[in-house]
């Protein structure tokens, strides 16, 4: 199933995190669907940015400040008085969680807290979907995918952060939102897809090395992780948002985004397979780990989100890649075209059967 056009049209949503990678895939996908988007972030987190190459700020009001103040967020909610809610914003690395833990458990656990509470007291809100992380789970790297039940944790600091955020989330929907608006969670796999240039991510750590042409380094090649192209959970999530539009408590709980068994796979096939859509890209494995401490292997079990929304992945793991490729060897070539070929692998994605 994918996001009906109907229910969207003329929609007031507010999306937190629209400047970053995965917001403004959100925000454009939105205006397909007809919706009015306000925006509420920091600004684009990294230069170049797909908020900026696609133009997003022409297809919404274009709202920036922190989700830690508080007072910005109530504004934003006043301005906008939204009907949806989706919030994204975040401090969305592990490796930086490392090196500032304060900002990311402001911006993950507190940020989430605002936004809740201003929702909780904006008349117009009917339907909020956080978004969280497959990293929200106390990993204890079990072979078999985790479900949403499965307790909460994380050893670092990003993952103790999303796994707060969690916990804070079903503490306002049973505390305060008995009648709404009604409060769901979405957690998803490792997504890439083009527009991303944040660092330690494998996909843009290898397209960035390709565009060079110097050969890219594989860190930790045995690791595995639920891979899936951007538009996958965002579907999901814009699905959810449908769901408690129309469902209510029904729908009320968290549900896990993840691909297909085959494409949980180890970050050295998933190099290899970007590589083979890549002419003469190069790989160089790392021969020791470096950095802190990641997980060597993560799993989701979405069935739930097959179950109850009807959602599945579209896109097999080879395709998506050839997709992203695609994206970045068109930027490499003419950037000016990023809001049509971003629009257009929507569109694309919205035709397949």
């Amino acid at each position: 199933m994918l996001p009906d056009p109907a229910l969207w049209a003329g929609r007031r949503v507010l999306l937190t995190g629209h400047t970053g990678f995965k917001g403004a895939w959100l925000a454009l996908w939105l205006r397909e669907l007809g919706a009015e988007v306000a925006g509420l972030a920091l600004a684009p987190p990294t230069t170049p940015s797909l908020f900026e190459l696609a133009g997003v700020a022409r297809d919404l009001t274009d709202h920036r400040g922190d989700v830690r103040d508080p007072a910005t967020v109530d504004a934003a909610f006043a301005a906008s008085r939204p009907e949806v809610v989706l919030h994204l914003a975040a401090q969305a690395l592990v490796r930086p969680s490392y090196a500032d833990p304060v900002y990311t458990f402001g911006s993950n656990v507190m940020g989430t807290v605002h936004v809740l509470d201003a929702a909780r007291r904006c008349p117009s809100v009917r339907a909020v979907v956080v978004v969280t992380s497959d990293k929200c789970y106390d990993n204890r790297e079990w072979p078999w995918g985790y479900r949403e039940p499965e307790p909460m944790g994380g050893r670092d600091p990003y993952s103790a952060s999303k796994g707060c955020a969690e916990l804070v989330t079903a503490a306002w929907r049973h505390s305060f939102c008995a009648k709404g608006p009604w409060i769901a969670s979405a957690r998803a796999g490792n997504v890439f897809g083009g527009g991303d240039w944040a660092t330690d991510r494998l996909v843009p750590d290898l397209v960035g090395a390709f565009l060079r042409g110097e050969p890219a380094l594989v860190r930790r090649p045995a690791a595995v992780r639920p891979w899936q192209h951007v538009l996958e959970p965002l579907a999901g999530y814009l699905l959810l948002a449908e769901r408690l539009w129309v469902e209510g408590a029904a729908c009320a709980q968290a549900f896990n985004f993840g691909p297909a068994a085959e494409s949980e796979l180890p970050v050295l096939r998933v190099a290899q397979l970007l590589q083979a859509v890549w002419p003469g890209a190069q790989l160089e494995v790392a021969k020791v780990a470096e950095g802190p401490h990641e997980a060597g292997l993560l799993r989701l079990d979405a069935s739930l989100a097959r179950a109850r929304l009807n959602w599945r992945p579209r896109l097999g793991l080879a395709e998506a890649l050839a997709w992203t490729a695609q994206w970045y060897r068109q930027f490499a070539t003419d950037p000016g075209q990023m809001r049509e070929r971003t629009i257009d692998q929507i569109r694309r994605y919205q035709a397949i059967g």
